[in-house]
């Protein structure tokens, strides 16, 4: 195949991370091509990360207002769901722009070429009819998308997934979900506050099923408190639509569920055999891209993002990017190291989680201490109020004395888990973690109580 052009470094998909990669090693000087079929950015600013926690957020100021005649007196409040939709598209489109990213990307001396780019030989991207033969190798970033369960008759409805969640003008009178992990939860609790008819479908025998079990209880209890019906051990079997509505029958033969919108909500995937991994020695069936400690995943070849299986988050796409970059600069750092890896479900109560879960753990043959307080035990949990749900788990390596997992739950469970993050990576000993000052009176001052109470 005759080549068109050359560069230093090509980067396939600018999403967060690749776009980092892309800008990083053009302003250090390095002619660098990137290539994105649909929005510089990828799925976080457009459809996933930033539009949603807009949802939630609106979502939580009415389930506030419905908490306030408790504390404050009354207080009514009509929900709009125009008036979200209006500002995703409108404050989201402003802050996150395409044609913005592009330019940036520009103004740091990168190149962007639109299409979809796929690897075609050593060091070699092909987009459409033109050939791109990177000098020092390709970046991968190529992201994930929805993975669309093989129900049968599913595909030929017109089923949603996050990205028409995300974009629709009107609120649907009812919902199905299919798939109770952080998405299908998020979203699921957003719909209902807004006086949508929400059914959570989760095949495995709770939600968030990758997480602490009390995280799932947890999950189910204040979904079930804001009207949604949730179903676990349930799968569905049969999917129709009718012209104005979805039928969903279940393999336990109940009596089928019916709504208006269908949001498929099941994991998601990456298509390697699309992106042309084979032609760089990579089984193009593989789930994943594996990748060394500095996200090498060959010759001249790295990758970051979603396709290296370590969590569909944009904060481990930016971490392994900096790696990357690093990597090829010729700059020596530490290898990536997942022990510390912290995620959140942005729900109310907001759940975080780093690390191993107890059974994680168990698993791996740890001997291991936990602990397990509520945050209404706290005296910030009790000035707080209705809505206080919530817990702080600890889990303990108790040969070695340090925390290897830990699930911040709360009004602020995001946020009071750095603190535990911390802890996690730098693996500080639980003994000199009994005697910091811990700031009284605030969510955090659980972790304290939490640490004694290691069993």
């Amino acid at each position: 195949m005759r080549v068109s052009e050359q560069a230093d470094v090509v980067v396939l998909g600018l999403g967060p991370g690749g776009e980092y990669v892309a800008g990083t090693l053009a302003e250090a000087g390095l002619d660098v091509v990137g290539i994105e079929a649909e929005l510089v950015g990828g799925e976080c600013p457009y459809w996933g990360c930033v539009p949603s926690k807009m949802m939630i957020r609106a979502g939580n100021l009415l389930a506030e207002a419905g908490r306030a005649p408790s504390l404050a007196g009354e207080v009514k409040v009509t929900p709009d769901w125009s008036r979200v939709a209006g500002r995703i598209r409108g404050e989201a489109t402003d802050d996150w722009n395409d044609e913005v990213a592009a330019d940036r990307l520009a103004a740091k001396g990168g190149r962007l070429v639109r299409g979809a780019g796929r690897l075609t030989g050593p060091r070699q991207v092909t987009i459409g009819g033109r050939t791109i033969q990177a000098r020092q190798g390709v970046v991968l970033a190529t992201g994930t998308r929805p993975r669309i369960p093989p129900v049968p008759g599913l595909t030929e409805t017109p089923y949603w997934t996050n990205r028409d969640a995300m974009t629709a003008r009107e609120l649907p009178a009812s919902m199905i979900v299919l798939g109770g992990g952080a998405i299908g939860v998020e979203l699921a609790q957003v719909f209902a506050r807004f006086r949508c008819a929400v059914t959570v479908v989760e095949g495995q025998d709770r939600l968030l099923s990758q997480e602490e079990p009390e995280a799932g209880q947890l999950a189910d209890k204040v979904l079930r408190g804001d009207g949604v019906t949730v179903l676990t051990s349930a799968r569905a079997r049969q999917v129709s639509h009718d012209g104005t509505g979805f039928i969903v029958h279940l393999e336990d033969e109940s009596e089928p569920l019916r709504a208006e919108r269908l949001l498929v909500a099941t994991g998601r995937r990456a298509d390697l055999a699309e992106v042309g991994v084979d032609a760089a020695g990579l089984d193009p069936s593989a789930q994943t891209v594996r990748t060394d400690g500095q996200m090498r995943a060959g010759e001249g070849l790295w990758a970051i993002g979603d396709i290296t299986g370590h969590g569909s988050f944009t904060h481990v796409s930016m971490y392994q990017a900096e790696i990357a970059v690093r990597d090829i600069l010729g700059s020596p750092g530490p290898d990536a190291d997942y022990r510390a890896l912290p995620r959140v479900t942005f729900t109310d109560p907001e759940i975080g989680a780093v690390g191993l879960t107890e059974r994680q753990a168990r698993d791996q043959h740890l001997r291991v201490r936990t602990s397990l307080l509520p945050i209404a035990s706290s005296t910030r949990g009790w000035i707080h109020g209705p809505g206080n749900e919530g817990f702080i788990k600890l889990v303990e390596d108790s040969e070695r004395g340090v925390l290897i997992g830990a699930t911040s739950a709360g009004p602020a469970g995001g946020e009071v888990l750095y603190g535990l993050n911390v802890a996690v990576h730098a693996e500080v000993p639980v003994e000199r973690l009994k005697h910091m000052i811990y700031t009284y009176p605030t969510f955090h001052r659980t972790v304290e109580a939490a640490l004694g109470a290691l069993r």
